[in-house]
């Protein structure tokens, strides 16, 4: 704590007037008995001694070389005054006064005060050592007026970057003794100034409420408090106009532009109204799309079959860049360096179209030197060379290596990652400097949930995306519910022996207590390597080997007969290999509005253990979004068939639908059932189809209030056992159907979600659900 002085010394300015007191020629005349014959400024003036008074830590020759005043020099006194003001710019000195006397001329200095200490009163939002980063002023160093106002500046600016534009930092001294100070900032935090509303002006095909979700900047809402970005920042006002550029250049919008912003501050003063003016123009698509060569060994046909782009899809500058890189791949693997290639666009506003003419010319003799990267403290530099397509000696390509600079950002590893190419040791070579900042990679998480099948829940997880700068990713889990505890640990190389080829190995053990209507208590465990790896640009295939243990025990007092078989079989062991196919667009295809994913896979059981079977899955998504993005179509199928040798599958094997298959049914509510006698079993099945079509929209509330509603329509069915007995039902094929409402709330503590169901076509023993309720956080 500051030990603080008197109230009239503590409020005493430290940054005085400076008061100069210059004796010119009369002065120096009266002191002698003589008056002067002419205008004392008019005189010259020779002093044979200087002296110093009041320096304590600046040496006198230091003084005199600022002063530039030798013994024995004719001065006159205008020359007295620019040396005066030399010492003062000095900015050693808090006053300065130069006195001639005589042939004696005295400069007598008061030094600036050392800082003993500098500390921070009134923050609460940013700590001290973030605050001393900031400030220059720092102690056993000479206390400037200067210097302490721009640090104060500063602070200022860093509480407006959290919203906080009335905050307000005052500097203060408290003399000590031995002319040392104590710096003091009083810091007046103010309140966050939200962003009451954000408007658009001129926006006519998409609404205001779809622009507001792709910017930066949010409305306050609910949960203000809980949330950052309502608050104005100036920096991310600017960020947000060119996101809002690129969302409609993406769009087909080549014309569109943010023509000003204006923010008002409320009468109040504790809140901002943001308006966008824009111009959206018209939207253009791709009209005839050509390859043509300046280089005659290269066959433009070839190159033109190679694109993706057709004519009619909605122009976006991205879909060229990614042609370009496509086609400047497709050089390189031909043998043809330095090819580039140039799009050559033609406007036609009466089709609204844009012809893009893609022109493969010879590029300049230009080699890669070498690769320097800097400011990797943690992360090696292999995990950043590697994200680089080329290696020193290779032609140098200026859009690989912007390419190359995306992915280094993607990684996620570094707060700022800037990528540059400059002339090397010759102008036929570059040096290409990668520079980068680390950032935490890492996070401890401790969360909870509930389901109304599960109950509550609690977990904790850790999780690591930069596994000792090596770029592997580490994960551990403990999760527990009613009923059950879950362990899972997780661990990816993607990059392994140094290619694009993913080794991951996945461990699971789960204990569940009767889970299962009260019928038994499971032991599950799991142990999984696999390879997977690119087929082409949106495809991929992993091949796994999985080991796994099952056990069946305690059964409860009114199990089943076929129940009781499995539980008789004890623990048993699974080994098997498997692959998986995945094509997936639905990220990054032609377009950013719609597409599919296609998953399928195979696991064979057989390789020494227990078991033997073909497991086998697949499921199919498209989604789009319609009436400007507003709304959300999607449609998901999936099935499944286990198919077994020997004493069949068990229930631990079999498919079960829950509510993230098929919604509107318990947990083991529909499928096969053995039931009578007091038995009520649910069995699972080999077998089950599925297909899922639903619709996400606003319901008209604001957004900052993150409520949207959808309606569903599921259909689907679980069938199919190895063993059954008089008393087992729906063991053949039969369809449920069932329709429903959701609302979905995005919340600080989590994502929620309200599910309403009815089954419109159902089974006697099936146990309909018609409300549900999820939630999960972490914290």
């Amino acid at each position: 704590m500051v030990n603080r002085l008197g109230e009239s010394e503590r409020n005493r300015s430290p940054f005085k007037s400076i008061k100069a007191i210059l004796f010119a020629g009369a002065a120096v005349f009266v002191a002698n008995g003589v008056v002067p014959p002419t205008p004392a400024w008019a005189q010259s003036y020779t002093f044979t001694q200087v002296a110093i008074e009041g320096a304590e830590r600046i040496e006198a020759s230091t003084i005199l070389s600022y002063a530039g005043i030798a013994r024995g020099q004719t001065v006159t006194a205008a020359e007295l005054n620019d040396a005066y003001q030399r010492i003062l710019g000095s900015g050693l000195f808090e006053s300065v006064e130069i006195v001639p006397v005589g042939n004696k001329l005295v400069i007598r200095v008061v030094e600036f005060p050392t800082i003993n200490r500098v500390t921070f009163e009134g923050n609460r939002r940013i700590k001290d050592e973030d605050l001393a980063n900031l400030v220059s002023s720092q102690s056993r160093r000479v206390f400037s007026a200067t210097t302490a106002e721009r640090d104060a500046a500063l602070i200022v600016q860093a509480y407006a970057e959290q919203g906080r534009a009335s905050a307000r930092v005052t500097p203060k001294i408290i003399r000590r003794s031995n002319n040392r100070v104590d710096l003091v900032f009083e810091v007046l935090e103010g309140g966050v100034i939200e962003v009451e509303r954000i408007s658009v002006v001129g926006n006519d095909v998409y609404s205001d409420r779809r622009l507001r979700r792709v910017l930066e900047t949010k409305q306050a809402g609910l949960f203000r408090a809980l949330i950052r970005k309502d608050s104005f920042i100036e920096d991310r006002i600017a960020f947000d106009r060119q996101v809002l550029t690129d969302f409609y250049q993406s769009r087909g919008y080549v014309d569109f532009r943010v023509t000003s912003v204006n923010a008002e501050l409320a009468e109040e003063r504790d809140g901002y109204f943001i308006s966008l003016n824009v111009e959206e123009g018209q939207q253009f698509r791709f009209g005839e799309i050509t390859t043509t060569s300046d280089v005659p060994e290269v066959d433009p046909e070839e190159f033109q079959t190679a694109l993706k782009v057709r004519p009619g899809v909605v122009y976006s500058p991205t879909l060229v860049e990614n042609s370009i890189a496509r086609l400047e791949r497709l050089a390189n693997k031909k043998g043809l360096n330095f090819i580039r290639v140039e799009p050559r666009v033609t406007r036609n506003d009466r089709t609204l179209e844009l012809d893009v003419e893609f022109v493969l010319t010879k590029g300049p003799r230009v080699f890669i030197e070498r690769i320097d990267i800097e400011g990797n403290t943690t992360t090696l530099d292999r995990v950043v060379r590697r994200q680089f397509r080329v290696v020193e000696g290779d032609p140098f390509n200026p859009r690989e290596i912007r390419q190359s600079a995306e992915r280094i950002r993607a990684l996620g590893f570094f707060s700022k990652a800037d990528v540059n190419a400059r002339e090397g040791s010759s102008p036929e070579q570059v040096v290409v400097d990668v520079d980068v900042e680390e950032q935490p990679t890492g996070s401890l998480g401790f969360g909870g949930s509930y389901s109304s099948d599960g109950g509550l829940g609690a977990n904790i997880s850790f999780n690591e995306r930069n596994f000792l700068g090596r770029g592997q990713q580490v994960g551990l889990a403990f999760s527990t519910s009613t009923g059950a505890s879950n362990y899972s640990f997780n661990f990816a190389e993607p990059a392994f022996l140094g290619r694009d080829l993913r080794f991951a190995i996945a461990a699971r053990y789960s204990l569940t207590d009767n889970e299962f209507d009260d019928s038994y208590d499971t032991e599950l465990g799991l142990f999984r390597p696999s390879l997977t790896f690119p087929l082409m640009e949106n495809s991929s295939l992993q091949v796994r080997y999985t080991g796994r243990y099952t056990n069946m025990f305690d059964p409860g007092s009114d199990i089943g007969a076929i129940l009781q078989g499995e539980v008789d079989r004890g623990e048993q062991i699974e080994s098997s290999v498997g692959y998986s196919y995945v094509y997936d667009t639905l990220r990054k295809g032609l377009d950013p509005n719609a597409g599919v994913r296609f998953e399928f896979g195979q696991d064979f059981a057989g390789l020494g253990g227990d078991v033997k079977s073909i497991k086998t899955t697949a499921r199919a998504i498209a989604e789009k979004k319609i009436m400007n993005e507003e709304v959300t179509l999607r449609a998901v199928v999936e099935g499944g068939a286990l198919v077994t040798e020997g004493f069949g599958s068990r229930a631990v094997d079999r498919f079960k639908l829950n509510s993230n298959t098929f919604r509107g049914f318990e947990p083991g509510g529909v499928g096969p059932r053995e039931k009578g006698g007091g038995v009520n079993d649910a069995l699972g099945g080999n077998f089950y189809a599925v297909a899922r079509f639903e619709a996400e929209f606003p319901v008209g509330l604001p957004e900052e209030y993150g409520v949207s509603g959808g309606v569903f329509y599921d259909v689907g069915s679980l069938w199919g056992l190895d063993q059954t007995n008089a008393n087992t039902f729906y063991e053949d094929f039969s369809a449920r159907h069932v329709v429903g409402a959701s609302v979905f709330w995005t919340t600080p503590i989590g994502p929620l979600r309200f599910n309403f169901t009815r089954a419109l076509v159902k089974e006697e023993h099936d146990r309909e659900r018609n409300f549900e309720f999820t939630i999960t956080s972490q914290f």
